[in-house]
């Protein structure tokens, strides 16, 4: 029996759930990114984390912040390169309370990136 999916912590919803061509085409396939896989791409490249530290503040496991993280990659590359819209939405995630071990760590606090 598998285990149970463990729900990704994040910092904050987006403040922004869509992305895409100026011009909107019917025929356009659209490319939903999940609320984890956002918030690893924020962390990893916005913030400048490793994946390890990304892993910690979501709560995950190393391997499945990797997996995340290229999930979201493949994800933002297929919606440039093809121009589909991008909507960010859904996942397995637990929005931080500002109580979590992660806070200080999230955006009621510090886990903006350090030159902000």
């Amino acid at each position: 029996m598998p285990r149970p999916c463990k729900a990704r912590r994040i910092c904050a919803l987006p403040g922004c759930c869509r992305f895409g061509p100026a011009e909107p085409c019917a025929e356009r396939e659209t490319v939903t990114m999940t609320l984890d896989e956002y918030e690893a791409v924020r962390l990893i490249d916005l913030v400048g984390l490793t994946q390890e530290a990304c892993a910690e503040r979501m709560d995950i496991a190393r391997t499945t912040a990797q997996a995340v993280y290229a999930s979201a990659r493949q994800k933002l590359a297929e919606c440039l390169v093809q121009g589909r819209e991008l909507r960010i939405e859904g996942g397995n995630c637990v929005v931080c309370d500002g109580n979590a071990p992660c806070c200080g760590h999230c955006r009621r606090g510090c886990c903006r990136n350090q030159n902000e």
